[in-house]
């Protein structure tokens, strides 16, 4: 059984991506924003707007699945201001029964605590940050999905979320019907995906021009800092096989979890891995043939070769 694949460039999503980065910090030092970037929102934040969104830091962060089920339940429209305005004004039995079917573990209590909780603090972040930015990420998200949207007649729905994502296997489930992708500039390149009933969301990462065309592009900044470690290329060389899982990898390889994670991450964004992904975290990594052609038509175009 395959699956049916939509793509929504709504700017929604890149408001709550953006939110998510600079609340939780995750993933912050992988990303093209870098650490330097929450320096920056610290600045243009005013004082009140920082105190208040610092209070999301403790919150769980499945907190996000729940904000973004809203994002694409949301009937009928694009804007920021109308999302806002659906969340401050609509029945929170309403706003429960929406998401419900495809977040069957919430709670009515939970779904209050959520919408009460964020819906203010996303109306600070747009205002003091997120408003500043959108046109330019509007532009970008839209022309990127009207490439996806031109090429859904074309592709396999496997071949597309693989090809949209630089490397996210999402082979044919039983219990999956739907998958979502989205495209997205603050969390750029890391891929980002939560299942939900019958329904995977996925969020993927839109290429930004490059200011400088003198200056290295990041893609091959990204391969060629991960091929400079021994230790990754020997990795890349044992995912050339079967894909590997994490079980495989603790047993053949014998190297520090956090060692480990912190080399998949660096190879997993240079876009040289392939992740095959199912539910219940049930990941395995395998060598992308397609990144390491990459590194070869980046290195000879920046070079003038």
């Amino acid at each position: 059984m395959s699956y049916e694949v939509k793509i929504d460039a709504s700017p929604i999503y890149e408001l709550l991506g953006s939110f998510m980065v600079y609340v939780t910090k995750k993933w912050v030092r992988d990303l093209d924003v870098g650490t330097a970037w929450i320096e920056q929102v610290d600045n243009k934040l005013s004082s009140d707007a920082k105190q208040a969104i610092d209070t999301a830091r403790d919150l769980p962060f499945n907190d996000y699945d729940v904000l973004y089920a809203w994002a694409f339940t949301r009937p009928g429209f694009d804007e920021i201001a109308d999302f806002l305005a659906y969340l401050e004004s609509s029945d929170d039995q309403l706003l429960f029964e929406r998401v419900f079917h495809h977040l069957p573990f919430l709670t009515p209590e939970e779904s209050v605590r959520i919408r009460r909780t964020y819906t203010p603090l996303l109306r600070a972040w747009d205002k003091e940050y997120f408003r500043q930015q959108e046109g330019e990420l509007r532009a970008i998200a839209f022309e990127d999905a009207e490439e996806k949207k031109m090429l859904l007649g074309k592709m396999d729905p496997d071949a597309l979320v693989e090809y949209a994502t630089s490397g996210l296997v999402v082979p044919p489930l039983q219990d999956l019907d739907t998958v979502v992708l989205f495209p997205s500039a603050h969390n750029r390149p890391i891929n980002t995906y939560c299942f939900y009933s019958r329904m995977l969301l996925i969020q993927y990462p839109v290429d930004i021009p490059e200011e400088n065309e003198d200056e290295p592009p990041t893609i091959l900044l990204r391969l060629t800092r991960a091929v400079a470690d021994p230790q990754r290329l020997r990795l890349l060389r044992y995912f050339a096989g079967e894909p590997k899982s994490l079980s495989d990898m603790r047993r053949d390889l014998k190297q520090a979890d956090e060692e480990l994670m912190s080399d998949l991450m660096i190879l997993r964004v240079a876009g040289l891995l392939r992740i095959h992904i199912g539910r219940y975290g049930k990941e395995k990594f395998s060598i992308r043939p397609e990144g390491t052609s990459d590194l070869q038509m980046f290195l000879e175009s920046y070079v003038r070769i």
